[in-house]
């Protein structure tokens, strides 16, 4: 005797699917955790814990608590009930404080705490200017000064030279920020008093996981006509590579040149084609374009950047 099913009985579906997810250990004070999930493509999970509170304004000092060995340790031992594959520590300042042996330190700890693998914010920024072969860039920053200046140092550890920055001098509440100051911060960057005359700039890096960036860097990539990377974009383009998934981002070129190389294996011809006249050169800047209108693909004036600039 045959049972009808239930229409609203799901059981018969065998799911939930298997999870995926990616751990994140963030600053106490971190509030774009919807901003990273834009990054993450529909199949994967975040499991994000904060470090404990310390009442410090953000500084080199604050920098240093939030990034101790002991809280990464205590951060990944509570993410791992939940078993993600990469763990992340989403915080520039704190992970490039230390310098280059810093950071691989952090990812040691991390990896000691049971992390099955182990990224932080600035050295991912390490591995996706390496990525793109950028060893001059600039830099925007909601910093004060000498956090700045750190973040420079230990980019010139790392072989990458810093020829133009603008930073904010901002010490609390850097997620207020809007987009149209971190686009005035990236044009001062590119083209002010803090470039010299006619240096090569590979690539503009916008610092902070607390710094909105997403809808801002196509657009910046278009007006500007360089690479534009950001804190909470490298961080999750890093930790989802462990895993070998791609991050997601619209015309942002970082993503789009690592999905590319892999599009005649996954996609079928017909989308391959698609995604190749998009990534095609001919793509004038209209310089009338205000830096906030969106990429069109349908208007070649304001089409995203790409290598072959």
């Amino acid at each position: 005797m045959d049972i009808p099913l239930d229409p609203l009985d799901v059981a018969f579906l065998g799911g939930p699917p298997q999870q995926q997810g990616v751990g994140i250990v963030a600053p106490f004070d971190f509030a774009l955790d919807r901003e990273l999930w834009r990054w993450v493509p529909d199949d994967l999970s975040l499991h994000l814990t904060r470090t404990p509170f310390v009442p410090v304004e953000v500084s080199l000092t604050m920098a240093r608590l939030v990034s101790e060995h002991s809280t990464l340790r205590d951060g990944v031992q509570a993410l791992m009930a939940v078993r993600p594959e990469v763990v992340a520590y989403a915080c520039t300042s704190g992970s490039f404080v230390g310098g280059l042996a810093g950071e691989r330190a952090m990812c040691r700890a991390m990896q000691e705490a049971g992390a099955p693998a182990a990224v932080t914010t600035s050295g991912a920024l390490v591995e996706a200017l390496r990525e793109r072969g950028a060893g001059r860039i600039a830099v925007v920053t909601p910093y004060t000064r000498s956090v700045t200046d750190s973040l420079e140092a230990f980019l010139a550890e790392a072989g990458v030279a810093v020829v133009g920055r603008e930073y904010l001098g901002l010490t609390r509440e850097i997620w207020r920020v809007p987009y149209r100051e971190v686009v005035a911060m990236a044009r001062r960057a590119l083209d002010g008093p803090g470039q010299a005359a006619g240096e090569r700039v590979d690539a503009l890096f916008i610092s902070c996981t607390n710094l909105a960036t997403y809808d801002a860097i196509p657009q910046l990539e278009a007006e500007l006509r360089v690479p534009v990377l950001a804190a909470n974009q490298v961080t999750v383009w890093a930790a989802l590579r462990r895993m070998g998934k791609h991050a997601v981002g619209p015309y942002q070129s970082l993503l789009m040149r690592s999905a590319a190389a892999l599009l005649p294996d996954v996609v079928p011809e017909i989308v391959t084609d698609v995604v190749t006249e998009m990534l095609a050169p001919d793509m004038g800047a209209d310089p009338g374009r205000d830096a906030l209108d969106p990429p069109n693909v349908n208007n070649p004036t304001s089409e995203p950047y790409t290598d072959d600039q």
